[in-house]
């Protein structure tokens, strides 16, 4: 059985990266009032939480049971996929 709390994180390290990068949910309100939303900036935090779960995975590699692992694993690719597409404001010339 999937472990409440190491869900939470998961769920909570991929919204922060998201919502870093742009992606409209509740938290996305504070991250823009705290300054977070700046491009250099929200990369960075993006950037920190893959860290994070990157770090993780590593940690705690064959202890997971499957819905943790394929959790973990897919918060993973999410995070590095929205990294390497271009940004909204990017200019396409």
């Amino acid at each position: 059985m999937s472990n409440p709390e190491f869900v939470g994180l998961v769920n909570s390290l991929q919204a922060t990266a998201e919502a870093a990068l742009g992606d409209l949910n509740a938290a996305t309100a504070s991250a823009a009032r705290d300054g977070l939303l700046e491009e250099r900036r929200a990369r960075q935090t993006a950037e920190r939480s893959l860290k994070l779960l990157t770090m993780l995975a590593e940690k705690t590699r064959g202890n997971l049971d499957f819905t943790e692992a394929d959790l973990l694993t897919d918060a993973i690719a999410s995070v590095r996929e929205r990294l390497a597409a271009p940004s909204p404001g990017a200019d396409a010339n």
